[in-house]
């Protein structure tokens, strides 16, 4: 057996609810402070405190390429700053044996004012590499971020999609022993996301350790060998991977029926949009787990927004329970429902989603959302938000008791004709 990489024992981490970033106070200030202590005598209620993680232990060994998967609020990312040393547990230890990479979010550890070459340096040398080893892998970087012609310009003026390009290249290339990944997978275009692919295959490959979290269920199984399933801070199932996301999208984790978001799950990067509720229809209008192949039914998305947003646009994605994406849509996709809601005040909302008869296969299906401005923001997106089954009883074919493969079963017209020679 290798030799242990990580160790996490018994990690918790704590947050008090409703306490900002620390500044310097003023006059003001300290009244203020003052008489609301007045008010707060004792100790801090229940309801103010969140254990994002609470008792997780497990152990990684060198070499080993880890998934982690949970729901939004689950407590994923917190792990991975503690792994990662960009904040202390509360209670617990994590003991990490070898040079950390890692990419939490776009742009983790860079500096905006410096450039893209002083940032590479920079990294390099917070992982304690020598300037012969960056210099060594410095070409490769640059080339595999395509920010050639931007090198030498600060990143503050990158965009969004060079910013994370020229992240990742560092992340990945200037050889740590262990690499952490945050879904990197969430940004970029399609080519990009497959370098990234190929990219953390080829450092599992050389035998160096990977956590890596996605919501994307088929880099998962792609990617791991093993993966973890957090819920609510804690250690749910640690098990192969193809057993782990089985039991991640059919245990709860991707709720059925309908989901009702916690405020405690919706990040405050998501202001003014504030998801309420995802439900499914039936073609007789009730809320259901399952729908039949042959009938219509209903997708609803409720949601809040507390300010007006120009160019919202609320979406579905669609995909099978191993990751492979069915169909996306947004409720604007229409012109005249894009030019009828340009500004959407705020207000109390419902957009639904009616998709027709004969289309989808017999089996189990995922539905994420998606709330955004195109090109300019995203407010929320949970890609796991609720399951449904598909029941083919009366689809095409069905006189057949094979499987069908694929994830649409459409009813098409076909007419068979005899030639005479």
């Amino acid at each position: 057996m290798s030799e242990l990489a990580i160790r996490a024992e018994n990690i918790g981490k704590r947050y008090r609810l409703g306490t900002g970033a620390i500044r310097y106070p003023t006059l003001r200030d300290a009244v203020s402070e003052r008489f609301q202590s007045l008010r707060k005598l004792g100790a801090p209620r229940e309801e103010e405190i969140l254990w994002a993680l609470r008792g997780l232990s497990f152990d990684v060994h060198q070499g080993q390429v880890i998934g982690i998967v949970g729901r939004n609020g689950a407590g994923k990312s917190t792990l991975l700053k503690i792994l990662s040393r960009v904040t202390e547990p509360t209670e617990g230890t994590a003991v990490i044996r070898g040079r950390v990479g890692s990419l939490l979010e776009v742009g983790t550890g860079f500096h905006p004012e410096l450039t893209g070459r002083e940032n590479i340096y920079l990294n390099g040398a917070i992982l304690g590499m020598k300037r012969t080893e960056i210099d060594r892998k410095f070409d490769e970087i640059v080339s595999f971020a395509e920010v050639e012609k931007f090198i030498e310009t600060p990143v503050k003026r990158y965009s969004s999609g060079m910013y994370l390009r020229l992240a990742f290249a560092v992340a990945a290339h200037l050889e740590p022993e262990i690499l952490i990944v945050d879904e990197v997978l969430a940004v970029g275009d399609a080519e990009f996301q497959r370098k990234c692919l190929g990219k953390m295959s080829d450092v599992a490959s050389q035998g160096r350790t990977v956590l890596f979290v996605s919501h994307n269920m088929s880099a998962i199984l792609r990617l791991t060998e093993e993966t973890l399933v957090i819920d609510k801070g804690k250690l749910a199932m640690r098990a192969p991977t193809p057993q782990a996301v089985d039991y991640y999208l059919s245990n709860g984790y991707s709720q059925q029926r309908e989901r009702i978001w916690e405020k405690s799950e919706v990040p405050t990067s998501a202001h003014p949009f504030r998801p309420l509720m995802l439900r499914v229809r039936g073609s007789n209008g009730t809320i259901v787990d399952s729908v039949r192949s042959t009938e219509p039914f209903t997708v609803e998305m409720e949601y809040s927004l507390d300010a007006p947003i120009t160019g919202l646009r609320v979406g579905l994605y669609l995909t099978s329970t191993r990751g492979e994406i069915v169909f996306t849509t947004f409720d604007t996709d229409e012109p005249e429902e894009y030019e009828s809601h340009t500004v959407r005040p705020a207000g109390h909302y419902i957009s639904r989603c009616q998709i027709p008869a004969d289309l989808l296969n017999e089996g189990r299906f995922v539905l994420g959302v998606n709330a955004s401005t195109f090109r300019i923001k995203r407010y929320f997106q949970d890609e796991q938000a609720l399951t449904f089954n598909v029941d083919g009883t009366g689809a095409p074919g069905m006189q057949w008791p094979e499987p069908r493969l694929g994830s649409v079963r459409p009813r098409l017209k076909w007419h068979i004709e005899t030639v005479k020679l």
